[in-house]
């Protein structure tokens, strides 16, 4: 088979125009597919194109291959115009297996098209799939543009003389998909054979292997008769900059990176594998020429007891985790919030309860957040909407904490944390400094009454009064004060704190007046929260309510019921707790609002007991995003209830 990519010897065949397209690839865990979504989104990027993905990964770390359980996918949508998600039904699917196309079929839109690998269609891959006869053989794929490709075969074919195994050849299969939708869709291969060459050139029979197969794909789609023609994606119109493709995950790293500098501070990790954090972890363990300091401890509760000691000596303390981990962390969650230190909590949430779906996305732990742990313990509660917003979120967060002296949490999932869109790279100097002080030592008295201006000492009189670390400034915050500062010492711990000297007290009337003074702090981190952007008008018919990822959904639906004439209108939250002074005023200016979650309803009890109005709900609990047709529909149901 030839490998050659000489385009004057091949045939020209028609190209049409799209605005957008949404592809899945799709097969065993051991597949490639995250490797081939990747690839395409990347090219894609560089081709100047706005995307969104959704990875998608099995819940069994080795479910046997050819079964439903262990089936991997990615999605892709990229397009010529700005947008938020990843698509809703797909427009090219890439089935590797049976088990992959009985798992994924559902979503593909009627005549889409729908690449098939047939050498994985067998009598034992039917069978572990629940096919009673093969779907290629028995029309129920009449209504989609099948293609049942030989790509195994095809892959051995262009991959032989190299010397390899069977098993060896046939991990080639996703290079092959792979340059089939290059073709597909006008990709430049030069991407990813450039990655190629990185990623596998100590191994150069594998690096020929994967470039063979990978044009291979491309060849077959430009020389066969199947395919009348291919298609065309202008760039989009962005905002003129530098963007790189980025995750939400290694968004947050950056995010933190970036406010520890703007700070300059030092940043220390504690944290312990959880899925779908630990690249939070990973990302920021490449990064310790920029004074990062990751700590894999050998549990939850002890990494988040790391943190607080960092932050305790003056580090910006981070600790990262999933639902589950947040259940472990929640009593030293506690004690940081009685010692007031600044401390930033990370959940990138999945489905629950218990270990529930692990690879799956919810967003069920806004309740644990807010109320998880045990007394009067309120913390600030941030969201971030998608993969790009997670590194302001994060220099959101450590202002806050700075600012207040406070933990504070930030509400990432599965989709955001996996999910990747193009981010533009900020100038650095525009990005507002983080201003942190730290008190004085002050000096040991000094001869006959003079001034102290001894080693660590700031020039008070020997007279000054004791240091008072619980004495607060007008945002309620304490002192950070570190370890080793002359006449600074004080008690830690989490027993109740005396106002202003942070001695022990078992006082009851103190207790509630300290207690007040924790909440009032937190309450008063509404004055750092800017005015909501309300899209679309400012009053109307319907107000969708969203945080976290479904934004995407939500901002998309309601700009497709404007275009429809709807008054329909979009807001987005980013702090959860204190929730923003203007809300309760944008609310009451609509006739209906809902409330899209990725939970049973969390936020619309919140806003039906906070501002008493009959906030309407979209619950989804599946493991998946909304798609925009569910959320358009549920307000047109809305609208048409209402006449």
């Amino acid at each position: 088979m030839t490998t050659t990519l000489d385009a004057a010897a091949q045939p020209r065949k028609r190209v049409r125009p799209l605005e957008g397209a949404t592809v899945r690839f799709c097969g065993d865990s051991g597949d490639g597919m995250q490797l081939a979504g990747t690839q395409l989104t990347n090219t894609s990027a560089l081709a100047g194109n706005d995307v969104a993905t959704f990875p998608d990964f099995p819940a069994e770390i080795r479910a046997p291959a050819g079964t439903l359980a262990g089936v991997s996918g990615f999605q892709l949508h990229f397009a010529s115009r700005d947008i938020f998600t990843p698509g809703d039904k797909v427009d090219a699917l890439i089935a590797m297996n049976a088990a992959a196309l009985k798992t994924n079929l559902r979503d593909l839109k009627r005549g889409g098209i729908l690449l098939v690998n047939s050498d994985a269609m067998n009598k034992k891959g039917l069978d572990q799939a629940g096919y009673a006869a093969n779907p290629i053989e028995d029309g129920s794929l009449e209504s989609y543009q099948t293609h049942a490709i030989e790509m195994t075969t095809m892959t051995r074919n262009a991959v032989e003389g190299l010397g390899l195994s069977q098993k060896e050849a046939d991990r080639c299969r996703n290079f092959f998909a792979m340059g089939l939708a290059f073709w597909m869709y006008g990709r430049s291969l030069e991407p990813t054979l450039r990655f190629i060459d990185r990623k596998f050139g100590g191994k150069p029979a594998i690096a020929e292997a994967n470039r063979r197969a990978l044009k291979a794909g491309f060849n077959f789609g430009n020389t066969t008769e199947a395919f009348a023609s291919s298609y065309e994606i202008e760039p989009a119109d962005l905002p003129p900059g530098k963007y790189r493709n980025m995750t939400g995950n290694q968004a947050l790293a950056w995010g933190l990176v970036t406010a520890a500098r703007l700070s300059g501070k030092e940043l220390f990790l504690g944290s312990y594998p959880i899925t779908p954090a630990s690249d939070i972890l990973h990302e920021l363990s490449r990064l310790k020429h920029f004074g990062v300091r990751t700590f894999q401890a050998e549990d939850e509760i002890a990494a988040v007891s790391a943190a607080i000691g960092a932050a305790y000596g003056g580090a910006m303390a981070i600790t990262t985790t999933s639902g589950p981990g947040m259940a472990l962390k929640a009593e030293a969650m506690g004690l940081a919030v009685m010692l007031e230190l600044p401390l930033v909590i990370i959940n990138v949430q999945r489905g629950g309860p218990s270990t529930g779906l692990p690879t799956k996305t919810e967003q069920a732990d806004l309740n644990q957040a807010l109320f998880g742990r045990n007394g009067e313990c309120p913390l600030p509660v941030l969201a971030a909407r998608s993969p790009a917003d997670c590194f302001d979120v994060a220099q959101d967060a450590w202002r806050v904490a700075t600012r207040y002296m406070t933990p504070v949490v930030i509400l990432s999932d599965g989709y955001i944390g996996n999910g990747a869109e193009p981010w533009r790279i900020p100038e650095a100097g525009s990005l507002a400094p983080i201003e942190i002080s730290h008190p004085r030592g002050i000096a040991p008295a000094a001869p006959d009454g003079a001034s102290g201006n001894g080693p660590g000492g700031n020039g008070s009189p020997a007279s000054e009064k004791p240091f008072r670390p619980y004495q607060r400034d007008e945002n309620l915050a304490r002192r950070w004060a570190l370890p080793g500062a002359p006449g600074l010492m004080h008690r830690v711990g989490g027993l109740e704190k005396e106002d202003r000297t942070g001695a022990v007290s078992y006082d009851p009337l103190n207790h509630e007046h300290m207690t007040r003074q924790r909440e009032a702090k937190v309450a008063g981190v509404v004055k750092s929260i800017p005015p909501i952007h309300v899209e679309g008008p400012a009053e109307g018919d319907v107000l969708l309510v969203s945080w976290g990822g479904v934004y995407g959904a939500c901002a998309t639906a309601a700009d497709e019921l404007r275009r429809r004439g709807e008054a329909v209108s979009h807001v987005s939250l980013r702090y959860l707790n204190p929730l923003p002074s203007d809300l309760g005023d944008i609310l009451s200016r609509f006739r209906r609002v809902l409330v899209p979650e990725l939970n049973r309803g969390q936020l619309r009890r919140l806003l039906r007991s906070e501002y008493l109005i009959d906030a309407q709900g979209l619950s989804k609990v599946q493991g998946k995003p909304f798609t925009v047709g569910e959320i358009v529909e549920r307000v047109s149901n809305l609208m048409k209830a209402e006449g």
